[in-house]
């Protein structure tokens, strides 16, 4: 049996069961009035956020990891409207990257400072119009400061994805998101890997704080947002090729002296790891070699010499480890 409710989107449609009448406009614009949004802090609440996202956006609960922040949508009575979430933002957006105007390595060491609102669900037997922009415009207004207060640092830009084939966005327009354009439709499922998926999304951006893209850009983050920058893990910047070079050198001059079935990665694999890390000011420690390990991407991995066991070969290359 076909499940006949309602159904609001990430864009804030809706497809309601009755038709609007005038009569019911002076209750819309006491509820556009009197709504609020707040983050949400313990587990009961983002357990319910879930559910409701489970049962009535299009595309379910996320499993968000890394910093993130959880709001409802309430009315003046402290009932729920709808529910919204920010976390992290894309890697790689080249219509996103093109707007803020930063280079790829301002990208790396700031996107921090960017979010993605990757849910927003307006209750189907609560919504009405102009709400979806209400509840956009107000969580916009607090967005940078609730993430300062919880993670340490503001956010500066939020962006949002919506399907083209469902929605046009309307709702975001109208809160005064900037339409950027499609995405290449490709989706990502590993680190260094994307998968083609025949849908393009339209790709929304919103400034969080005034000048926002004009601090992105900039060669010096201000103060107040210089941790960011200090908090970002050293890159490797040489190439697969020169990384294979440095790795050949090794494996020319030093011999591997070790028992090969015992020790998965080669003396030249582990030298020209270490080389990469002195060339990019990584710390010195043994823990601090297994993070930069792990900051390699496959190409740069197979490059110095890491490749799995024969058994393993179908799993994705993994870098050393200090354990």
């Amino acid at each position: 049996m076909l499940n006949n409710r309602p159904r609001i989107f990430s864009d804030g449609r809706v497809n309601l069961s009755t038709p609007n009448h005038p009569s019911d406009w002076p209750s819309r614009q006491s509820l556009l009035c009197n709504i609020r949004v707040e983050p949400l802090s313990t587990s009961e609440e983002i357990q319910r956020a879930g559910e409701l996202l489970a049962a009535h956006h299009y595309l379910g609960a996320p499993n968000p990891v890394g910093e993130r922040l959880w709001y409802a949508t309430l009315d003046a009575d402290g009932d729920w409207l709808g529910v919204l979430l920010f976390a992290a933002a894309s890697r790689r957006l080249r219509h996103r990257d093109q707007w803020i105007g930063w280079s790829d390595e301002q990208r790396r060491r700031r996107l921090t400072l960017v979010v993605n609102n990757t849910r927003f669900l307006l209750l189907p037997d609560r919504t009405t119009p102009n709400l979806g922009s209400a509840v956009l415009s107000r969580v916009a207004a607090r967005l940078s400061g609730d993430w300062m207060e919880r993670y340490g640092h503001p956010v500066l830009v939020a962006e949002t994805f919506v399907d083209p084939q469902l929605f046009r966005g309307t709702v975001y327009i109208a809160a005064g998101w900037t339409p950027l354009g499609h995405t290449q439709g490709n989706q990502r499922v590993s680190r260094d890997y994307y998968e083609p998926h025949d849908r393009p999304k339209l790709l929304f951006a919103r400034e969080l704080v005034r000048g926002a893209c004009r601090s992105l850009q900039a060669e010096h983050l201000k103060p107040a947002l210089a941790t960011v920058e200090a908090d970002s893990l050293p890159r490797c910047t040489e190439s697969p090729a020169e990384l294979k070079n440095l790795s050949a050198l090794f494996r020319e001059r030093v011999p591997e002296y070790r028992n090969r079935k015992r020790c998965i990665y080669p003396v030249h694999a582990l030298l020209g790891i270490m080389a990469a890390a002195y060339l990019a000011d990584a710390p010195r420690g043994q823990k601090d070699l297994e993070v930069f390990a792990k900051s390699l991407s496959q190409g740069q991995l197979k490059a110095c010499g890491v490749t799995p066991r024969p058994a393993a070969a179908p799993r994705p290359t993994r870098p050393p480890s200090a354990a």
